[in-house]
């Protein structure tokens, strides 16, 4: 947990007057859903506090998220002030009894490292990841493009219920990736651009994968379309010939879809990328709305200055913390969130310290994060995963250990939309 500088002791002692007249929020049952992208969990004993809560807790004098634009102008130095700031409030004047942490399901999506093939094609890898980290996983990521171009004709996937069963034998809640686009990827590909599925032009595709999942009848996360929000994927607005309004449009056709043939074990996770600095898409113009999303998420990585890609080290709330309160406080503030997709290089500072910092700030200040999936590959030359020192391994495993992380697909494994754990 974050201590507050010697030099905001007297400002937090004056604030934490206020404490007494904040409101204590009652405890609500976790009935609803809550997850965190790509890619985290937590479990335990305490009830959740919806958003709506949350935010009456928040004190008058603590500073609110830092706006994008603002955000720009700053230095980091002057950014990592001002998160301290406001972490180092909330945490003094939110008593456990009034802001109890959340339990989050967690996992990973596990590469071919551990054991030569990636997860869940072959679940020794997540015995070798959950040996690592020294706590069973209640979710296992994996994803799928829709079809396989690299001969032709394409070659489109079916719904894959071994793997689901393989992940649900184990306790554990398929978390789904599924992208509207073809592999090889690239940005070119007409074929699959956002209006071919607009149009119906792969509905009997689509059908027969929604009437698949219906026939498994488990509940899993499908994760259409992330990231949307940048540039990066032929599913996104801006490339591959993809126009404004066009992901909202896509999204609602395959969500409609999958009700019409009756898929409601399908808990729908809408996951953009954050954007700290404010320079990737309008996240407002992307939403499909509440009644087609059940659970938002958050993908982001601190790419650190590994050569492979050298950005800068950035810790976890100067990447999460704009983006996440204005999805938890303003767009979405009823649905729970998943990390999906999260890592950290070893380049630019201590991996294990970032690990510590981002598990103890999703457990201690990020309440509508209800899971959270580490990214345990080896992707484009990054370090990601756990075992890149036996410093970093040891930072995650340790910070794992947290009851808030839930060590089975508990309530998950159910019901449908999938609820957070409790």
């Amino acid at each position: 947990m974050t201590v507050a500088r010697p030099h905001l002791l007297a400002a937090l002692a004056a604030l934490a007057t206020l404490a007494a007249l904040t409101l204590t929020a009652p405890a609500v049952p976790a009935a609803g859903k809550t997850a965190t992208a790509s890619h985290g969990k937590h479990r335990s004993a305490t009830a959740r506090v919806g958003v709506s809560s949350a935010r009456s807790l928040r004190p008058r004098g603590c500073p609110r998220r830092i706006p994008p634009a603002r955000a720009k102008r700053m230095s980091r130095k002057q950014r990592k002030r001002m998160l301290r700031r406001t972490r180092s409030c909330r945490r003094r004047l939110a008593s456990p009894s009034s802001l109890p942490p959340t339990a989050k399901y967690w996992g990973a999506w596990v590469g071919s490292q551990l054991t030569g093939t990636e997860a869940p094609w072959d679940m020794g890898a997540v015995d070798k990841f959950e040996q690592l980290a020294g706590k069973r996983v209640s979710t296992v990521h994996f994803s799928s493009p829709f079809a396989d171009c690299s001969s032709s004709p394409c070659r489109f996937y079916e719904f894959q219920s071994g793997v689901m069963d393989r992940i649900r034998d184990r306790g554990a809640i398929p978390f789904f990736s599924w992208g509207s686009q073809a592999t090889p990827a690239s940005l070119n590909q007409p074929d699959f651009q956002l209006s071919d599925v607009i149009a119906g032009r792969h509905d009997a595709y689509i059908r027969r994968f929604a009437e698949e999942a219906r026939d498994w009848g488990h509940p899993f996360f499908l994760r259409f379309n992330w990231e949307m929000n940048g540039n990066w994927f032929a599913w996104m607005e801006g490339v591959n010939g993809n126009q404004p309004g066009e992901s909202v449009a896509a999204w609602r056709h395959v969500h409609d879809i999958f009700t019409q043939v009756g898929a409601t074990n399908a808990t729908w996770v809408w996951c953009p990328n954050i954007d700290p600095f404010g320079k990737l898409r309008d996240l407002a113009s992307l939403y499909p709305g509440d009644e087609y999303v059940d659970w938002t998420g958050l993908d982001g990585y601190n790419w650190g200055t590994n050569p492979a890609r050298n950005d800068r080290w950035l810790s976890f709330d100067e990447l999460y913390s704009s983006t996440y309160e204005y999805i938890a406080q303003t767009l979405a503030p009823g649905k729970p969130m998943a990390i999906a997709e999260i890592g950290s290089s070893e380049h630019g500072g201590s991996k294990a310290a970032w690990i510590e910092d981002a598990l103890s700030s999703v457990a201690a200040d990020y309440p509508q994060v209800r899971a959270l999936l580490w990214f345990e590959k080896f992707d484009d030359g990054m370090d990601w995963p756990i075992e890149t020192s036996s410093a970093a391994t040891g930072a995650f495993a340790s910070g794992i250990q947290s009851p808030v992380f839930a060590a089975d697909g508990g309530p998950g494994l159910g019901a449908s939309p999938i609820p957070p754990p409790s």
